[in-house]
């Protein structure tokens, strides 16, 4: 078999086939997921109460806020992949626990230092629910019409969660203290852990050959290297500042070891051949892309919405809502899509949209155009998921099912470095478009033309300090430059996001429909058969294959080869051709 799972042993727990409770098991999944998004932005909002009450230093709060993805993107893999060893089920559980004791813990924190400690801990939390959650979707889900479907909810809530952060911070910061942020995680994993325990089912996948350890370890360390480089450029650090360059070069040295040392092993934790499915790598690729051009526009936005337009927090927080409301439709609508207009079509058209989107959003200036943003961001958030649910999609249903926890993890870590080379490359357009037009104002001297180079609202600050004509000038000069920059990047961001359609060319034209085999239906013969009703991971042959066949450049289907074959070496033979419905 392709993969394994103890639910095959505990009928209580069958989660496929009619009748079953697999949509029980996706509403505690998205239920892990909503934690974990709201966690990912509910400290936001925290930050100046943070300040004023724990007294950090300017490293200290940048730690502060940045630990939890630093950590989280770093682990990915290795609890994905250890996922796939014992039970994703149980990382998933442990990771509940963590969650919940590092939430206190942070509540709790009279110091900066713990306070940091705690994010680090719910960054390794999120790490083992996020990945595990994904990988059991693909488990409990082998029909890959239901699986979309469960995809763009998934996806729906991640939306949900992501908006629900900030406003939810916010609320409670008016009623009670900062720690309060974290506190609301307690009561969801006290439901969730016994709900989890009961509910979801066990899976794994094959577990031939030792779990490489090192291997592990060392794609750890590479990614926070990398993504502490790529982060430290995007918060505009010297490059060349040996705090910044030698984490990117070791941490980029480090993932090389790790590359060639998964071709040499002959049980690697992460299979790079999948990379070698068209599907799979293009997926993979859209996703980096999609987050490098959007997730830059998302903070750029909010400042532009606060600092330019002078809208209050709430007040920008409402203004981006309906990027929220329209990127929850596209995922619940995300499945009918897919299945008419299949990946190749519906990735390309995202991209499109969303860069149709950007170039529209080039017409804001100094004054409010609330329909241009209202059009715009309706847009943006329709056509950002429309790509990242059909490159989800795409992705988890080309990997391997034993494999489902290592897909995953690899699919949130390109996510993860999408937007922090997003933030990187966007904010240096940003800086090159924003920073030389302030050195020239008359009557601000150096010191105070650098000072307001950093940003817009260093610039409000010296200006108001400047006071007088001098000041109205310098605050006139930077709000125009920073529009021009806003400008500058909009369009970089809609090249990348053409770059990306025609990227998605690359993908199946169509959806290949139809459901894995279970146990039941495909017994297998021989001493690695199982018994009982259960859910039987298959493996699909080729690129884009779901039990069925993806045509070729001849329009020929490829055979489907069973699982176990694969994992045992043995000659394949081709069962019948089988065009999907």
């Amino acid at each position: 078999m392709s993969g394994t799972t103890t639910a095959a042993l505990r009928p209580r727990r069958r989660t496929t086939g009619p009748g079953a409770d697999r949509w029980v098991v996706l509403v505690v999944l998205c239920a892990s997921l909503l934690l974990v998004a709201l966690d990912a932005t509910v400290l936001h909002v925290a930050v100046p109460a943070v300040s004023e009450d724990l007294r950090p230093s300017a490293i200290q709060l940048l730690w502060i806020v940045d630990v939890y993805p630093l950590v989280c993107a770093a682990l990915l893999i290795l609890f994905g992949t250890l996922g796939d060893r014992v039970g994703r089920r149980r990382v998933l559980l442990l990771g509940y626990a963590l969650f919940g004791v590092a939430s206190a813990v942070a509540a709790c924190a009279h110091t900066a230092e713990v306070l940091i400690l705690a994010r680090a801990l719910l960054g390794v939390g999120g790490a083992m629910i996020m990945p595990a959650t994904l990988s059991i979707l693909r488990q409990v889900f082998p029909d890959r019409r239901e699986r979309a479907l469960a995809i763009g909810v998934w996806s729906a809530v991640a939306a949900v969660g992501a908006a629900v952060g900030p406003l939810l911070g916010g609320f409670l910061l008016e009623h009670f203290w900062w720690g309060s942020v974290f506190l609301v995680n307690i009561p969801l994993m006290l439901i969730s852990l016994p709900v989890g325990r009961l509910l979801l089912p066990e899976s794994r996948g094959t577990a031939d050959g030792p779990w490489d350890v090192t291997g592990a370890l060392t794609a750890a360390a590479g990614l926070f290297g990398v993504v502490l480089g790529v982060k430290r450029l995007g918060g505009g650090e010297d490059p060349t500042s040996p705090l910044t360059l030698l984490p990117l070069l070791a941490g980029a040295a480090l993932l090389v070891l790790f590359v060639r040392r998964q071709r040499r092993l002959p049980h690697p934790l992460v299979d790079l051949r999948m990379f070698r499915r068209p599907a799979f790598s293009t997926s993979v690729g859209c996703i980096v892309l999609a987050m490098l051009a959007l997730v830059g526009l998302e903070l750029i936005a909010a400042q532009y919405l606060q600092l330019v337009l002078g809208l209050s927090p709430l007040a920008t927080g409402l203004r981006l809502l309906p990027l929220t409301v329209a990127a929850m439709a596209a995922g619940l609508l995300g499945a009918r899509v897919l299945r008419r207009f299949g990946p190749r079509r519906m990735v390309c058209t995202g991209f499109c949209l969303t860069a149709a989107a950007v170039l529209a959003l080039t017409a804001m200036g100094t004054a409010d155009n609330s329909p241009l943003l209202l059009s715009g961001f309706v847009l943006l958030g329709f056509g950002l998921e429309t790509t990242l649910f059909g490159a989800y999609e795409s992705m988890l249903s080309e990997a391997p099912a034993d494999r489902a926890g290592g897909a995953a993890a690899i699919g949130e870590t390109s996510y993860q470095l999408g937007a922090g080379i997003g933030i990187a490359l966007l904010g240096s357009v940003m800086n090159a478009a924003y920073t030389p037009r302030l050195r020239a104002v008359p009557g601000v001297s150096a010191p105070d033309a650098t000072a307001a180079g950093h940003s817009l609202g260093e610039a409000y600050d010296v200006a108001g300090r400047l006071g007088g004509p001098t000041g109205t000038l310098l605050r006139r000069v930077a709000r125009d430059s920073f529009v021009h920059g806003l400008h500058l990047t909009l369009l970089v961001s809609a090249g990348l996001l053409l770059l990306g359609a025609v990227m998605a060319l690359r993908l199946p034209r169509i959806m290949q429909c139809g459901a894995e085999p279970e146990t039941g239906a495909e017994p297998e013969t021989g001493a690695g058969a199982e018994s009982g009703a259960g859910l039987e991971s298959g493996v699909s042959a080729g690129a884009g294959v779901e039990a069925g066949a993806e045509p070729g450049a001849a329009g020929v289907p490829s055979p489907r080869v069973s699982g176990k074959q694969r994992a045992s070496g043995t000659p394949q033979v081709p069962e019948k051709p089988r065009v999907s419905a």
